[in-house]
């Protein structure tokens, strides 16, 4: 008979490439695999199942309390809108939540009408049963954010309606319903006081709002520029809406004047850089207009002190979608963070790496986009390699923007502040070894991140 009082190693844990990944705790576990996250779609080494699967498991591990701080930053700060839910939802299922945890994280994360009906599918993915008391609350609090056009325009015939939402979570009309102006109560006009909306989102009867996808799928194909050009000049589209619809405007044959207007005047708070990038793909003649609007969001930004390094990965896995549904690729989040940086860097030397580690030529805006995506052709991941060859000069930070499938282990950084921003969700990643801050997920808000960090620690 074998002896069975032998040691057993752990199992070696790697990067998809093959690099050995270092073990971290279930909070940055769920971190990482969160903020670059779109919940069920599947990316280039992972499938969305297993995603859903590693959140649920790590949720059931995290404190309640942090898990309800990362619902809240992937909603807020990384723009996200299913996995804030589904986090949520997997928080709901705990016994050891604290009395009003729940409701509070599920109102301040549901900022759209459609989150309501949504965050119910997700509820409900398993098969129907019964809503917790938080959940009901929750969903009612969240309910009175929301006026009769931001409920009318989401009042869809799909399987969760927003009168589904209504009866389940016993919402309250509050005492006076949004869109009562300062104007209405000077001249003496009762405020309402929401039980007329209510009745019309139980009776399916609120008036069909004037949005930018009803005007557009009513009208005819000879009133479509019509349509586009009244929704400029009134502003009727959002920044978004805008972005994504730059070559349905051009084929419909509106006036190049008016778009380039409405992109002078859009608000960008809430546009992610990658989607200006994605816009100019499909728009190249407008371009000169689309890249103002880009870097409008950085303002007047504090400059980030001292040398710079940023290492852009242009890997093959940077060249796939960030999901299966989606026509954005990682290699355009990697190439919006560049660009920002390279405008609030005081002084960058940027870096491609795949193969090879290319410089690139001090370029701004899409020009640099164009001079990383051209350097090298996009192979294997040398993560390492790169490092080793920032390494070779004095620099006092260094930032990689990588998928973190690397072919090879990080060596320990030269400079006073290292930074890694993982642009995908996949499980393991490599470079979890002292003095480097990791930072899973993609917006301008790395760079406010950045800046604070430096602001409040010392090097180390």
């Amino acid at each position: 008979m074998a002896k069975l009082n032998v040691k057993i190693p752990a199992p070696k844990i790697t990067t998809h490439e093959g690099a050995p990944a270092v073990r971290i705790n279930a909070e940055l576990q769920l971190r990482r695999v969160v903020m670059a996250c779109m919940l069920w779609e599947n990316q280039f080494y992972i499938d969305g199942v297993s995603q859903a699967e590693i959140i649920a498991e790590s949720v059931s591990k995290v404190p309640a309390e942090v898990v309800a701080e990362i619902a809240v930053d992937a909603r807020e700060k990384q723009k996200l809108r299913h996995v804030p839910l589904f986090l949520v939802r997997e928080l709901a299922r705990r016994k050891d939540v604290a009395p009003g945890l729940v409701s509070k994280t599920l109102a301040r994360v549901i900022q759209r009408a459609d989150e309501l009906t949504e965050f119910l599918a997700i509820y409900w993915r398993d098969g129907k049963q019964p809503l917790s008391a938080q959940v009901k609350k929750g969903l009612a609090a969240a309910f009175l954010k929301f006026d009769a056009y931001q409920l009318a325009k989401y009042d869809r015939d799909e399987a969760v309606k927003l009168r589904d939402v209504l009866f389940l979570s016993h919402a309250r009309p509050a005492k006076a319903v949004r869109g009562y102006t300062k104007m209405a109560r000077k001249a003496g006009a009762p405020a309402p006081d929401g039980s007329e909306l209510f009745a019309a989102v139980v009776n399916r009867t609120l008036e069909t709002p004037d949005t930018w996808e009803v005007a557009i799928s009513a009208a005819p194909a000879d009133q479509k520029k019509a349509e586009w050009t009244r929704l400029l000049m009134e502003g009727k589209l959002g920044a978004l809406a805008l972005l994504r619809n730059l070559r349905n405007m051009q084929q419909a044959g509106v006036d190049e004047v008016a778009i380039r207007a409405g992109l002078a005047t859009m608000k960008t708070e809430r546009v992610l850089p990658f989607r200006f990038i994605a816009a100019a793909r499909y728009a190249p003649r407008l371009e000169d207009a689309i890249e103002p609007a880009m870097l409008k969001c950085l303002g007047d930004a504090e400059k980030l002190s001292g040398r710079t390094v940023l290492l852009v990965d242009v890997s093959g896995s940077m060249d796939s979608p960030i999901s299966a549904k989606s026509d954005l690729q990682r290699m355009d989040a990697a190439c919006g963070l560049a660009i920002l940086l390279r405008e609030v860097c005081e002084s960058v030397q940027v870096v491609s790496f795949s193969e090879r580690n290319v410089d690139i030529p001090r370029r701004h805006g899409f020009a640099l986009r164009d001079a990383i995506n051209r350097s090298q052709s996009h192979s294997s991941t040398y993560t390492g390699r790169a490092v080793t060859y920032a390494n070779r000069s004095p620099h006092d930070r260094l930032i990689v923007i990588t998928d973190e499938q690397s072919h090879d282990a990080l060596p320990a950084p030269i400079a006073a502040r290292a930074y890694v921003i993982n642009v995908a969700a996949y499980q393991n990643g490599a470079g979890y070894k002292r003095k480097w801050h990791h930072i899973d997920g993609w917006s301008e808000a790395v760079i406010d991140y950045i800046r604070v960090l430096e602001s409040t620690d010392a090097p180390r």
